[in-house]
């Protein structure tokens, strides 16, 4: 079976940004919250949610994260060619 994951991100212009945000999800605040309030992705809307995806679909700093980091840690900041990103794993299959 083919590996799949899912996941959200929060997308914002500067890795200082992007550090702020994390300590604000790792000290209680609501990641989709904060997704909605701060995403410059227009999946901010649905809280940074990305669905489900298989390995190849994202740039390849995000699948390097996707499909290592544990699900349930917020990673990053991760930069890509759109900026600077905080992700999530909600669930993986390998």
């Amino acid at each position: 079976m083919a590996q799949k994951a899912k996941a959200r991100h929060i997308l914002v212009a500067s890795k200082e940004a992007c550090e702020k945000l994390k300590t604000e999800i790792e000290g209680g605040a609501d990641f989709a919250t904060v997704a909605k309030q701060h995403s410059q992705c227009p999946s901010g809307k649905q809280g940074g949610d990305l669905g489900e995806f298989s390995p190849g679909r994202m740039v390849p700093e995000f699948d390097k994260v996707v499909f290592s980091a544990p699900v349930g840690t917020v990673q990053g900041p991760v930069r890509t060619q759109f900026g600077w990103h905080l992700l999530e794993v909600t669930s993986r299959t390998e």
